[in-house]
């Protein structure tokens, strides 16, 4: 690991000012990407901002028929929330099965998001559910977000202060998993929501996109047997040691009948 100096805000204010008048800072939310790579020293920020003790970053908060959770909110306590279980129980379900217990324990949503890692959860149920992400400058919707691999709309200067979920009519999330790290290979969210049926890939390509022939067909009819026959290209689909692209094409189908079958109980 290279040096660096590292400071601890109050607020995201504070934080902000840091990373305006630092470049090459980084803001540091529950460090299970970003501690890890300056480890290997893949990554040298010269400066690390801990979002840790800001409290406007923390909670979960429930209107309507929206779940709003601070970005700094743990995996865990989204996984453990009866609020979250009630409103969006696919949302819970997916926050339980990220990594493993220490990882859960200390990994946030805002920094799950921020990432944008190819094969991370949080942001199949960004998509799925049509939510929007709430910055220290502006709201961005799920659409315009993720932008490519590790790629995401945030500018510079630019923090994650929660996300809005709208809650869904039914959904649920499958995913066919590393057996070591627990990161998708490929995952599907799928939601029944009041703008109609979306499907949300993750771990496939390089970033999380919508399956549009799996959505028409669900308009139709939302059952297991509608996505049954919809297949997907595996053009431009990751191919690496744990999956060629050809299999993971194929676990789309596969993961999206699962998430269908459970969303419908």
């Amino acid at each position: 690991m290279y040096s660096f100096n590292y400071q601890k805000v109050k607020s995201v204010a504070d934080a902000a000012a840091a990373i305006g008048k630092n470049p090459d800072a980084k803001l540091l939310a529950g460090g299970q990407t970003l501690v890890a790579s300056m480890k290997l020293r893949l990554a040298n920020p010269g400066q690390v901002v801990d979002l840790g003790e800001v409290p406007e970053l923390k909670g979960i908060k429930v209107s309507g028929s929206s779940v709003t959770i601070g970005a700094m909110t743990r995996h865990a306590e989204v996984a453990a929330s009866a609020d979250v279980k009630k409103a969006i129980p696919a949302l819970a379900a997916l926050a339980g099965g990220i990594g493993d217990r220490m990882v859960r324990n200390m990994g946030t949503i805002g920094g799950s998001v921020a990432n944008n890692d190819p094969a991370a959860d949080y942001p199949a149920a960004v998509v799925g559910l049509n939510a929007t992400v709430h910055t220290n400058k502006r709201k961005i919707a799920a659409e315009d977000f993720f932008k490519g691999l590790f790629e995401t709309a945030l500018q510079a200067g630019e923090i994650i202060t929660a996300i809005e979920f709208p809650a869904p009519k039914r959904a649920a999330y499958m995913k066919f998993k590393n057996p070591a790290s627990r990161y998708a290979i490929v995952g599907v969210f799928v939601a029944d929501t009041a703008g109609g049926p979306r499907v949300a890939v993750t771990g496939a390509g390089p970033c999380v996109f919508r399956q549009k022939d799996m959505e028409k067909a669900l308009a139709s009819k939302f059952a297991a047997d509608s996505v049954a026959n919809v297949k997907q290209s595996d053009s431009g689909l990751n191919s690496d040691i744990h999956a060629s692209a050809e299999y993971r094409a194929h676990l789309v189908t596969v993961m999206a009948k699962r998430a269908v079958a459970a969303a419908l109980g």
